[in-house]
């Protein structure tokens, strides 16, 4: 497994993000995360807008994934990326497998998975935002949540 390089594993090459039970659960790509510590404890944080259906899953549930892809899967992470589960089963475009693993899902084309437990939540303040990202992002959508989850485990 190569080197987890926040900088170039979210914003180049992107991960899932999944959450929900093995009965029902979503995921979506996502470029934009990051990883560090909180309260003395390793974390991962993604940014999720409202107007996703996997808002709705994150903050339904404790527990979600944030995994890691080759580039042979990047068509069916683009996808998970553009297509809404509220509209069709997105899940069957794609090659990926759906897996369990303690309290989260992931799929068996990983290469690599985080497991975490959602520690803390908040809304993008659209008031501290600089005018710049207002325009390019948020011109028609509501900010983003932050989600911030306390690594678990990390499977390879």
């Amino acid at each position: 497994m190569k080197k987890i390089d926040p900088f170039v594993r979210f914003d180049k090459d992107w991960a899932l993000v999944t959450t929900g039970t093995e009965e029902d659960f979503n995921t979506m790509t996502v470029s934009w995360g990051a990883m560090g510590t909180l309260w003395s404890k390793p974390v991962v944080t993604v940014y999720i807008k409202p107007c996703r259906y996997t808002y709705q899953y994150m903050n339904e549930n404790e527990y979600f994934t944030v995994s890691f892809y080759n580039e042979k899967e990047r068509d069916d992470l683009r996808i998970l990326g553009t297509k809404s589960k509220r509209d069709i089963d997105k899940l069957s475009l794609t090659g990926l497998h759906p897996v369990m693993i303690k309290d989260g899902i992931t799929f068996k084309e990983a290469e690599c998975t985080i497991l975490c437990k959602k520690i803390y939540y908040q809304d993008l303040d659209i008031g501290n935002i600089p005018e710049e990202y207002i325009d390019r992002y948020y011109r028609l959508e509501s900010p983003h949540r932050m989600y911030i989850g306390e690594v678990i485990d990390i499977f390879e």
